[in-house]
């Protein structure tokens, strides 16, 4: 046996030379040389480029970020200069499965772009992958989309600033639905660019609520339907309650005061609702909710039977501030 032993250990031994002096630069067998992997090629991204969409001062514009192809429409109002502008800018977002065309056609702001003069921007949300549906990625059941939405809405901005010269300190989201959630989402994690936010029943998910970082005070409106059952007004398991939401931005802002009032009936059909408002917050900004008697899951506008035109109100609210707070005149 000891024989077989020591004959075992010269054959291990002799088998060692021979592979040492193989030009194996003295690797053993249980050590292979590593494989090298370059690292994936750094994302694509390129310029918009916009041409006229066959609408009355719109442009259509694509571009490609983070190498995702991208689309939004851009309204020009009329009488703008271009060379010299300073206007604010308005970003309007549609809801998931929806389409910048269709809120663009819905939301209202054309109007109100010519008499106020602001650039009112409607971006495309891409597909989710799990559902595929268009959404903005906010978290909740968008979870595990790969699109960086905060990083395109701050490439729009810049791009329109380096365009348009817009006032970079009246920069505004606003958003129906998935849209009033990336609004939110925005104030939380673009809030150096985004001076306020208005919510039409939208809400924060979850994600959003936890991680919010918010670097200024921001005026925020919500606009609720109490008999939405598509975003509840009391929440569910992707989205906070209305009142936590408004709660959050009320303690964010270290609001002060709180009023509540009652919306007038304007189509006599019986229904009205509730305005609260806290106000006396830091940088003189406020914190509003409407909430809407049966009211369900829409942007509310007298054609639609509802006794707000939200448009109106919601850019009402939002040339007070820029995002230094209230606007002194």
């Amino acid at each position: 046996m000891g024989l077989l032993k020591n004959k075992y250990k010269f054959i291990v031994t002799a088998l060692l030379f021979l592979l040492s002096g193989c030009g194996g630069g003295g690797s053993s067998l249980d050590e292979p040389t590593p494989v090298y992997t370059p690292p994936p090629p750094p994302p694509v991204n390129s310029a918009p480029v916009c041409a006229q969409s066959g609408y009355a001062n719109t442009l259509y514009c694509t571009t490609k970020r983070q190498n995702v192809d991208r689309e939004f429409y851009v309204y020009l109002p009329n009488g703008m200069d271009l060379s010299n502008s300073q206007v604010p800018l308005l970003f309007s977002l549609h809801g998931y499965t929806s389409r910048a065309l269709w809120n663009m056609g819905y939301s209202g702001f054309q109007s109100l772009a010519d008499r106020d003069k602001f650039i009112a921007i409607y971006p495309q949300g891409t597909i989710l992958p799990s559902t595929g549906e268009t959404h903005w990625n906010v978290g909740g059941w968008t979870y595990g989309s790969p699109t960086d939405d905060v990083d395109f809405i701050s490439s729009l901005i810049d791009w329109a600033y380096s365009e348009f010269k817009i006032d970079r300190s009246r920069v505004y989201s606003t958003g129906m639905s998935n849209g009033g959630y990336m609004s939110y989402h925005l104030a939380c994690n673009l809030s150096s660019k985004i001076a306020s936010v208005a919510s039409v029943t939208g809400s924060m998910t979850p994600e959003t609520y936890n991680s919010c970082s918010p670097n200024h005070p921001t005026a925020v409106m919500q606009i609720h339907g109490d008999v939405d059952t598509v975003v509840p007004y009391y929440g569910n398991w992707r989205s906070r309650s209305i009142p936590d939401v408004m709660e959050y931005w009320e303690e964010y802002n270290n609001c002060q005061n709180e009023d509540i009032s009652i919306l007038s009936d304007v189509n006599n059909d019986g229904d009205g609702g509730f305005l609260f408002n806290y106000d006396q917050c830091l940088d003189d900004v406020e914190v509003t909710l409407y909430l809407m008697s049966n009211m369900g899951h829409e942007w509310p506008r007298y054609s639609n039977g509802n006794d707000i035109v939200a448009a109106e109100i919601i850019w009402n609210f939002f040339k007070q501030y820029d995002i230094n707070g209230k606007i002194i005149e």
